[in-house]
């Protein structure tokens, strides 16, 4: 069963957790609510060995912009 990842991100959003992660398998699950998610500009991923992706939100850029 695939993870609910616009759950995951507005928990990002609502700094509720710090970060999530991505395995290779499940990309592109995530892609597809990524592409659909408001503020999906904000949601930051890194590469990690083995094609993990870890992603977090970016709270540097100002709150009216979300």
């Amino acid at each position: 069963m695939a993870r609910d990842f616009t759950d995951l991100m507005n928990q990002l959003k609502d700094q509720k957790i710090d970060q999530f992660e991505v395995e290779p398998d499940e990309f592109p699950a995530f892609q597809q609510a990524f592409m659909a998610f408001e503020t999906r500009k904000r949601v930051i991923g890194e590469a990690h060995k083995g094609g993990k992706l870890v992603y977090h939100y970016d709270r540097d850029a100002t709150e009216d912009q979300s």
